[in-house]
């Protein structure tokens, strides 16, 4: 039976004659929200805690321990599995190119290693570095991750991402450029976001030379400016419940492209950080969820899709 979307694993399995799976790595790189280049203590939503599986969680710990860590983990069940070395936790093109080239060749130079992830923001890829990422996806399978989070300025300015949609558009528009394949991020049900402003990022999304999306829900984090927020102003924010976010998950997927491959749908914090909503599902659960919907309201991915018409479909929303 054919699934009504289309998942990112599948897009690997046309790259790949063999399974291949993703090793988290934490590199040691910082973020220009952090280190004081753009602000300080980073995104209002964000602990990076919540993105660090724990094998590569240990202090010190440097890119081919992790990586040996996590195939070590994988290869139990899968003995003939390969790996992508994905540089997960903060800004990870956010360095000297020699210092991300060592970085990166180190990771690729591992056994089993057969391509990289790269993490990053769109206003941390400059030129130079597209173009030594460019000649390096020439000998291995290589993809860039973009945290979009929002289509929307005034949301971006809200959670004090230090970046523009404008700058989204231009450094996935430049990543393209160079042959290279991209991906992006959003959160769904930021705060002052409503249904319709949500649903319109898909077009946007669309619109871009983009081959997979990621999307989670909010969640409040534990130490962070967000979590904050949401104990003084709870009024503020919309936490959907499991079967509110799984409708707009379908409402959303029928506005995306319909070759744009969807590698991911909820986000799965830490117990002991995550303040709200506590769905208490793990990701495989809620595909489960997320098809039995699909089935019951007959629909697809791109079903309501519109080619956009005007380059002016591009700009951001100011909802």
């Amino acid at each position: 039976m054919a699934k009504p979307y289309y998942e990112f694993s599948d897009f690997l399995n046309k790259r790949f004659p063999f399974k291949v799976q993703k090793i988290s790595v934490n590199a040691g790189f910082t973020c220009p929200n952090r280190d004081g280049s753009k602000g300080i203590g980073g995104c209002t939503y964000c602990n990076n805690a919540t993105f660090n599986p724990g094998y590569c969680r240990t202090a010190g710990m440097g890119v081919s321990a992790q990586l040996e860590a996590g195939i070590r983990f994988f290869a139990r069940k899968y003995p003939q599995m390969k790996y992508l070395a994905y540089f997960q936790a903060y800004t990870n093109t956010y360095a000297s190119l020699e210092a991300l080239r060592q970085k990166y060749e180190e990771a690729l130079s591992f056994p089993d290693v057969v391509g990289l992830i790269l993490g990053t923001r769109p206003d941390c890829m400059p030129d130079v570095l597209l173009d030594f990422l460019s000649e390096l996806s020439q000998k291995t399978f290589l993809f860039v991750e973009y945290g979009l989070e929002s289509a929307s300025d005034r949301t971006l300015q809200r959670i004090r991402r230090g970046h523009t949609w404008q700058d989204s558009v231009d450094a996935v528009r430049r990543t393209h450029e160079r042959g290279l394949l991209a991906g992006a991020h959003l959160i769904l049900g930021l705060p002052g976001e409503d249904r319709e402003q949500l649903l319109r990022q898909a077009g946007l999304i669309s619109a871009l030379p983009l081959t997979a999306l990621k999307l989670h829900q909010l969640q409040i984090i534990r130490h962070t400016v967000m979590e904050k927020e949401f104990r003084e102003h709870p009024e503020h924010f919309r936490l959907y419940s499991v079967e509110a976010y799984t409708d707009l998950v379908i409402d959303f997927l029928e506005r995306l492209r319909p070759d744009m491959a969807v590698d991911r749908f909820i986000s799965q914090s830490p117990r002991e950080l995550l303040v709200a909503p506590d769905w208490g599902i793990k990701n495989h659960e809620f595909k489960a969820i997320l098809n039995q919907r699909f089935a019951i309201r007959q629909t697809r991915q791109g079903k309501r899709f519109q080619e956009p018409e005007r380059m002016e479909n591009e700009q951001a929303f100011q909802g």
